[in-house]
C-alpha cells in the first residue's frame, strides 16, 4: 500500500487554461526549477544517438539542452501557448511538438531511448500517477531509461506549510510533494540513482529509473 499524499484538486481544463495565460512570464516565475532540471539532465545521461521525449515541456528550458546535442526529440505538453513559447525558442527544427496528456501519451510502444519529466509529475491527481508511468515504461525501448525531478513528500514543517497553501489555492498552487519511489518500483522500473535536494526549503527528489 502506498503512503498518501494530498490530492490534486484543480482539473485538466483548470490547469490548462492557468498555464495559457502565464506562458509568457512562466520562465520568470521558475528560475529557481532550473539548477535542478539540469542536474537531472545530467543524471540521465543522454546519449547523442538516443531518442528523447520531454513530458511537460513547458517553455522548453530542457528541450533545448536536449535538442543541442539530440536530433530524434519530442516534447509535449498540456498547454497549447506553452508549446508555442518552446517551439520559438528551439533552435533544432527537427524537434516534434504535440499537446497531449501524460496519462494518455500519444506514441508507440517502445519508441524511445529516454524519458524526461521535470517539475511535472506533481501535477497529476494521485491516481493517474500510475497511468502516466505506466505509460512512460509503455513507449520505453527494453532498458530504456526515465529521469524525473520532482517535489518529494517529507515530514518537515515546509512541506506541511506548503501543502496548506496547496489546499487553500488548489488553482494557483496546483502541485504538491509526491512520494515518488513507491510508484516507480510498482509499474516495474528498477532505480539507478537518486539524490535529494533543496529548493527554498523544499525537498526535490531526481530520479533515473530503467525499464
Amino acid at each position: 500500500m502506498k503512503p498518501e499524499m494530498e490530492r490534486v484538486l484543480r482539473s485538466k481544463q483548470q490547469a490548462r487554461k492557468n498555464y495559457n495565460s502565464f506562458s509568457r512570464w512562466y520562465d520568470l516565475f521558475t528560475n529557481s526549477e532550473k539548477r535542478f532540471t539540469d542536474i537531472g539532465i545530467q543524471m540521465l545521461d543522454v546519449q547523442t544517438n538516443e531518442s528523447v521525449l520531454e513530458i511537460g515541456c513547458g517553455t522548453g528550458y530542457a528541450l533545448e539542452k536536449f535538442t543541442s546535442t539530440n536530433r530524434n526529440i519530442f516534447a509535449f505538453d498540456l498547454s497549447e501557448k506553452m508549446l508555442k513559447v518552446a517551439r520559438r525558442k528551439t533552435h533544432n527544427k527537427d524537434a516534434g511538438f504535440c499537446q497531449a496528456d501524460g496519462s494518455s501519451i500519444p506514441f508507440s510502444n517502445g519508441q524511445f531511448d529516454c524519458v524526461f519529466i521535470s517539475f511535472t509529475l506533481e501535477l497529476f491527481d494521485t491516481p493517474e500517477i500510475s497511468k502516466v508511468l505506466a505509460e512512460i515504461y509503455r513507449i520505453l525501448k527494453q532498458d530504456g531509461k526515465l529521469g524525473i525531478v520532482s517535489l518529494a513528500k517529507q515530514e518537515r514543517l515546509s512541506i506541511r506549510i506548503y501543502e496548506w497553501f496547496h489546499r487553500q489555492m488548489p488553482t494557483l498552487v496546483d502541485c504538491r510533494p509526491i512520494y515518488l519511489q513507491p510508484y516507480i518500483t510498482e509499474i516495474g522500473f528498477h532505480v539507478l540513482q537518486s539524490r535529494l535536494n533543496t529548493m527554498w526549503g523544499l525537498p526535490v527528489e531526481i530520479l533515473i529509473a530503467q525499464k
